[in-house]
């Protein structure tokens, strides 16, 4: 599962940084798979969520056995879909994946009175909502971004001014998204003060400075792309460390779960991650990287519209927005799912013939499967595992 999650889900950190040109696939392997074992080892969720996000009701299993069985037939089920979505290039959520597996083990093992509907009807609004928040915040954003640097008589004037305020501006959304989505905080206010500000500050110093004396370009648009590639591998390996923190507990939660329960029982059901399994996960996500992440990286970065820079980095900002922001208000969001909406919504912002229809087509449809898909194949799996067990 880990392995499957670098494979696949590596799109969301470096897919646009591949198709932007700002590093090569084998760079970004190499800066995603350092990136996401440093946050799934240091960061990664401390307890671990045996019924993911609460979708089935725990009261209802008093067998220890269903949820260990349960456990890796939802891995296994998951596993299954994330291999053939990831051979087909097709960027899919891991999280959508583990709910479908679980509700199929909850569903083969007492019915639908089982399942939180409520919980699930969240999951299924999230396919609807992050793509429209991240291409509807992509979209104004590579549009004020033109605006006011690109489309004007002097770029390179136009490109001091206003590159380190975007600059800036983006990292006091990386540095709250690092108190929130890293370090796990639940103050949006701390985060933004003591966080975000200060290292948005830090940071438009900083560039304000380097683009006074070092930005002196023969052509003003190459030069305008050149500020904002230094800047797109920053935020790609910014998103690749939170995406660590968070997806690790997508292969691990399950594992962790059927540790805990066969060494401790029911009582086990929330306890501490041991460290080793929180490795094991950082382990496989960064493999996964290394040997299968060019395909999904391929579809994000170069097949569904072409991407520049600038366009990059409107993406990353975006996407990083919407999800620091739905994480505040409680939103059900996909990373993946807003990602694609960025890269259509910065797309949308050069006109509906930039988007490429057909293979946006094949991506929707494999989001609304994941989880029915991975749903029946997790309730077969632990059928057999019941009756050999």
């Amino acid at each position: 599962m880990a392995w499957n999650i670098g494979a696949n889900d590596v799109a969301n950190s470096m897919g646009t940084a591949v198709g932007a040109r700002a590093i090569t696939p084998r760079q970004a392997a190499v800066i995603a798979g350092l990136m996401n074992f440093t946050g799934a080892y240091f960061f990664g969720k401390g307890v671990t969520e045996t019924i993911r996000k609460g979708i089935l009701n725990t009261g209802m299993i008093h067998n220890p056995w269903v949820i260990v069985y349960g456990s890796v037939a939802a891995l296994l089920a998951a596993t299954t879909w994330l291999i053939f979505a990831t051979y087909n290039g097709l960027p899919v959520s891991t999280t959508h994946s583990i709910i479908g597996g679980i509700v199929g083990y909850g569903l083969a093992y007492a019915g639908t009175s089982i399942v939180d509907w409520g919980k699930l009807a969240q999951v299924v609004l999230s396919w609807i909502l992050s793509p429209i928040f991240g291409a509807i915040v992509a979209y104004f954003v590579f549009k004020a971004l033109r605006g006011s640097i690109l489309t004007r008589s002097d770029p390179v004037r136009s490109a001091r001014i206003w590159s380190p305020f975007w600059i800036g501006l983006a990292f006091v959304v990386i540095g709250t998204m690092f108190y929130i989505k890293v370090m796990h905080g639940d103050s949006l206010l701390y985060g933004v003060i003591f966080y975000g500000i200060p290292v948005g500050i830090v940071i438009f110093i900083l560039s304000y400075i380097l683009i006074r004396l070092h930005f002196e370009p023969a052509d003003p648009y190459l030069g305008v792309e050149s500020i904002f590639r230094k800047v797109q591998v920053v935020t790609s390996a910014y998103v690749a460390l939170a995406h660590g923190s968070n997806d690790v507990a997508n292969a691990v939660g399950p594992i962790a779960a059927v540790y805990a329960i066969a060494t401790m029982g029911m009582a086990g059901i929330k306890v501490p991650v041991p460290r080793w399994i929180l490795a094991l996960g950082g382990v496989g996500i960064a493999v996964g990287i290394f040997m299968y992440g060019y395909k999904v990286m391929e579809t994000v970065g170069r097949r569904i519209t072409e991407l520049t820079n600038t366009r990059g980095f409107s993406i990353d900002f975006s996407a990083a927005t919407v999800i620091l922001m739905a994480s505040w208000l409680g939103l059900p969001i996909s990373t993946t799912h807003t990602v694609v909406g960025a890269v259509v919504g910065v797309g949308l912002a050069r006109g509906v013939k930039a988007i490429n229809k057909d293979i946006l087509k094949d991506i929707v449809i494999s989001w609304f499967v994941t989880v029915p898909v991975a749903a029946i194949i997790s309730g077969i799996i632990f059928k057999v595992l019941m009756f050999a067990g």
